[in-house]
């Protein structure tokens, strides 16, 4: 037998919820009714070789750097900005 979904009261401010969310489980208050298993999260990708010239490849990774990124996540991030629409 399913449980029976739990209302919330209305709160009045942070502290009254914080309260309310440490004494619950507020998964009880959710309406799972319209929800769907989900089967596959992991995005297809395909691995890619790709010859560069060093300084090229030097520059992709100075610019990496100062943005704190991975170099592959920044030649992502730049390839889907040049594609719109993927």
């Amino acid at each position: 037998m399913r449980k029976q979904r739990e209302i919330p009261p209305a709160f009045t401010g942070q502290a009254q919820e914080r309260c309310f969310r440490e004494e619950h489980d507020v998964t009880d208050c959710v309406d799972w009714s319209g929800t769907q298993r989900a089967v596959d999260l992991k995005p297809t990708t395909q691995t890619v070789s790709l010859r560069l010239p060093r300084q090229l490849l030097d520059s992709i990774k100075s610019a990496a750097h100062s943005r704190d990124l991975p170099c592959r996540s920044l030649i992502n991030v730049w390839l889907q900005k040049q594609l719109p629409g993927l």
